[in-house]
């Protein structure tokens, strides 16, 4: 009975879908081309199934660069040319505030630095900044380095889903950040609750009993407990300053009095850097071997540059230093074009604060504002022969507004030396000392959210 009852109201949305999506439409004024796809759902199925580039250029070819559809429960419109994405993420971006669907906001807590625009954002920004500049860094390179050269040896000797085990390490490298040199009960209890709540991150938003998202908002729920005995455990603390990463710079706010951030501020902001810090990372670590594995010169050059690094290491008979992974510059071309070819975040979510006239087009206030990355970094006009991994393509500075991994504007990606950092440091160790042969072939790719290797990659590891 319930089922024939839920089919029954879909149809009903689904009848009037159009006249749904255009109510209060002011009169002359017309939406960008698309289509909003099935009731509820939009195109959310489609776009998280199948190979992103192939939805967007479908719709760029069918409704031209700007055009609406509906993912995540939200109508949005999606823009696949640099100076629209430019519009929108700096020039106009008093307009277009950056979010999430309701969702996510609720998982990762609406007080966190990326769902705010003014003075608010601007003084978050500047504290979360300040945990990722490289006088922080440097203090994090010991930490992160003893990471890798105590993981890489667990992996011989078995074949090991590459995904996976870059998940744990971009957790524990976001942990360091969070947390600094905090090793309490309570951050393995944090990641634990948070393993939880990542898995609701793209479910759909179904608060039933038993689904990912209703088990996600309850470890949010117990996150925010445990985060706040934290917070309080933190600031009664008498720990060196300096040792204790974002969760000391958030609460050195406690000492500007016009300031101050809550709990429940400093929570939700540590909950979003661990978020932006953990999948994201871990998907383009899993490319970064992929494309070093399937590009036998590129990994022979970044071996003999790490190779030249290590000979200067041992001959100082010093640890790897700040300074060291500054003299990467192959390795480092090799991250770019994987956050280009791979594209792990196809877009960025906007949302306009009010009703805005676009190119001749009218966005609703309150409709998402999608910029395209992903076919910003494909197209062949900005980027030739875009499919080929070419890391040489980075020796001349990109395009400008071609090239935004990390987004562009105030609303960038603080994080962005945090990823390089680690990259760096798991491939001097990596082709210094490894080996690594994907098994089973080129399966593919598998999309959900993010594109990664189908089967997360299986390779089996050998020392040189």
């Amino acid at each position: 009975m319930i089922y024939f009852l839920l089919l029954f109201v879909l149809v009903i949305v689904f009848l009037f879908k159009g006249s749904f999506f255009s109510r209060g439409l002011p009169k002359g004024k017309l939406l960008p081309p698309g289509s909003m796809g099935w009731p509820y759902f939009g195109e959310t199925l489609k776009l998280y199934s199948q190979n992103p580039n192939s939805f967007f250029s479908t719709r760029q070819q069918r409704y031209g660069d700007i055009f609406k559809t509906h993912i995540l429960g939200c109508p949005c419109v999606m823009l696949s040319r640099p100076e629209a994405a430019k519009m929108v993420l700096v020039t106009l971006a008093h307009l277009f505030k950056p979010t999430y669907p309701p969702s996510k906001e609720n998982m990762i807590g609406q007080n966190a630095l990326f769902f705010h625009q003014g003075p608010y954002h601007s003084h978050l920004k500047r504290m979360v900044q300040s945990s990722f500049l490289p006088s922080a860094l440097k203090d994090s390179i010991p930490r992160i380095d003893n990471l890798v050269v105590d993981m890489l040896p667990t992996f011989l000797n078995k074949t090991i889903n590459t995904l996976c085990e870059m998940k744990k390490y971009a957790f524990d490298v976001a942990i360091i950040s969070a947390f600094g040199t905090s090793m309490e009960v309570e951050i393995e209890e944090i990641k634990q609750l948070y393993r939880v709540l990542e898995k609701g991150y793209n479910s759909m938003p179904f608060n039933v009993p038993g689904t990912p998202f209703h088990k996600a908002m309850n470890a949010r729920k117990l996150l925010n407990v445990k985060l706040r005995k934290l917070i309080e455990k933190e600031r009664n603390s008498k720990k060196p300053a300096g040792t204790g990463g974002l969760l000391e710079v958030l609460l050195g706010s406690e000492k500007e009095r016009d300031n101050q951030l809550s709990d429940s501020q400093i929570a939700d902001n540590i909950i979003g850097v661990i978020f932006a810090a953990h999948d994201t990372t871990a998907s383009v670590l899993t490319w970064v071997l992929k494309y070093l594995h399937d590009n036998n010169d590129v990994l022979e050059a970044v071996t003999r540059e790490q190779d030249g690094v290590r000979c200067r290491i041992s001959e100082a008979n010093r640890n790897l230093t700040w300074d060291d992974t500054r003299l990467m510059p192959l390795t480092s071309r090799v991250f770019q074009e994987t956050l280009r070819t791979a594209s792990i975040l196809s877009f960025t979510f906007r949302e306009a604060v009010e009703d805005v006239e676009f190119e001749g087009h009218f966005i609703p206030k309150g409709w998402k504002v999608l910029p395209l990355f992903r076919s910003i970094h494909h197209s062949a006009a900005l980027f030739p022969h875009p499919s080929k991994f070419d890391p040489s393509r980075f020796e001349v500075a990109p395009r400008a507004d071609s090239y935004m991994p990390f987004g562009k504007g105030v609303h960038s990606c603080p994080g962005s030396e945090l990823a390089k950092l680690e990259t760096l440091i798991l491939l001097h160790h990596l082709t210094t000392t490894y080996r690594w042969k994907v098994i089973g072939g080129d399966r593919g790719t598998q999309y959900g959210p993010f594109p990664v290797p189908k089967g997360g990659l299986p390779i089996v590891l050998s020392p040189i």
